[in-house]
């Protein structure tokens, strides 16, 4: 039997070999990468390069803007400013703005509704930015997203620079004599509302600074507020991370704009001081007590707000300029307050003692219900103009715009009624408001 076998091929490999050369030549898109130190402009995003921007560098801070919005405008030259400081930190951050009027399917996948609206993506994931806005601000603001997440003192120069640098928008805990270990959690966890560090060297002077006379200790500072807490323990985890909720704001929270969307995460009632003017010195010395009470009370929020600085925001708790003054109040942070029943206002005589009376009311459950006439903290929270609000006052002009029209009184005809009847129907349809109207 004879065996045929198949005749050998020979191949030139030349070419192949010659393509494995050129291919090793080329640089890969990661080498063609432009450093995020380099960056000293803000980036023009879009859908084509967004997402590839977010995964390609750490920390991106991206300004969701529209063309015509005055706020945005005002944002812009400030982030022009920032843009080359943050790239020259140890961890850069680049700067980023997307025109969300132009590229809406990109806005509503970032749940954009208001411009402008600003998030910082950290490793891809998005965090919502309410801080300052002027540059220098903005860029001592940013820093904390890349800061160490506890921070090692070893001088009082290194505790006074760490102060001073960490600035006024974010409270500090400092754990003086505690291990890093202890605090290195809860940091992690809370590392986007706080700054953390510990100190294992500092002189008397400090202790007397920041009022503790033994350690370990744990003090929380509020340098805009001129507050501070201290804790001698315990150091177990779950006692610490209550005094960090409990000490996250100041013990008297002026209530604004800024602050209300703090208090929106904060899950305690919200004992609320209506006065006439809350800049006057007699509020401020009213202010002082609630400090006092609120430090002795700390499963309440204690906040002040002021009827000349924000009258639409008090109205809705029945307070305005005729309203006798101070007036408390024990508010859900929602659509209801309560009412202390014999502690509707507070006199000018022995105001503390006033302040305790309400407090024992309310615990006591000597209280009247009552609705807030107005949006609730979440209404007020987005409250903003936003993409969602502007197409709601479009859609009203236009229906009373419609509604005007089919009112107006005209001769009457003989005959032309049932003629009307279909086009002001396809009037109506055409003015009829959908949700898919605003996402397209």
């Amino acid at each position: 039997m004879t065996t045929r076998r198949s005749p050998l091929i020979l191949l030139d490999t030349t070419p192949l070999l010659l393509l494995v050369l050129l291919s090793s030549s080329i640089i890969s898109p990661a080498e063609s990468i432009t450093p995020p130190e380099k960056i000293n402009t803000v980036l023009e995003l879009d859908e084509s390069n967004f997402d590839s921007t977010i995964s390609t560098y750490d920390y991106v801070f991206v300004d969701f803007y529209a063309p015509w919005c005055g706020h945005c405008k005002r944002l812009a030259p400030e982030l022009d400013v920032a843009a080359p400081i943050l790239a020259e930190l140890k961890k850069p951050i680049v700067i980023a703005k997307v025109n969300a009027d132009k590229y809406t399917r990109l806005a509503r996948k970032h749940e954009v509704d208001g411009f402008p609206t600003l998030k910082i993506y950290m490793h891809g994931v998005p965090t919502d930015y309410y801080g300052p806005r002027k540059a220098e601000l903005l860029v001592r603001f940013l820093r904390k997203f890349v800061a160490p997440d506890v921070t090692i003192l070893n001088s009082d120069s290194a505790i006074r620079d760490f102060v001073e640098e960490a600035g006024t928008h974010f409270p500090i805990f400092i754990g003086f004599g505690l291990n890093e270990t202890v605090m290195s959690n809860l940091a992690i966890k809370y590392k986007k509302k706080a700054w953390f560090s510990v100190a294992s060297d500092f002189s008397d002077d400090v202790m007397v600074q920041y009022d503790f006379d033994k350690v370990p200790a744990l003090v929380s500072i509020h340098p805009s507020y001129n507050d501070h807490t201290v804790s001698y323990g315990p150091f177990e985890e779950e006692f610490m991370e209550e005094f960090i909720t409990q000490n996250s704001l100041p013990l008297a929270v002026p209530i604004n704009s800024e602050t209300l969307k703090v208090l929106k995460d904060d899950q305690r009632k919200i004992v609320l001081t209506i006065l006439e003017d809350d800049s006057e010195e007699k509020s401020q010395n009213l202010i002082k007590i609630l400090k006092a009470a609120a430090s002795a009370n700390r499963d309440l929020v204690f906040g002040f707000v002021g009827v000349k600085q924000w009258e639409e925001f008090t109205e809705t708790f029945g307070a305005n300029k005729e309203t006798k003054l101070p007036k408390m109040i024990v508010w859900d942070g929602d659509e209801e307050y309560l009412s202390v029943i014999g502690s509707e206002s507070i006199e000018e005589e022995d105001q503390g003692s006033q302040i305790s009376q309400f407090l024992a009311g309310y615990r006591e459950g000597r209280t009247e219900r009552n609705r807030v006439s107005g949006p609730s903290l979440l209404g007020y929270f987005s409250s903003l103009i936003g993409i969602r609000t502007v197409y709601i006052i479009v859609f009203l002009v236009a229906m009373l715009m419609f509604i005007q029209h089919i009112t107006k009184e005209e001769p009457l005809r003989v005959g032309t009624r049932d003629q009307a009847e279909p086009a002001t129907s396809s009037k109506a349809e055409s003015s009829e408001y959908r949700p898919e109207d605003k996402q397209d």
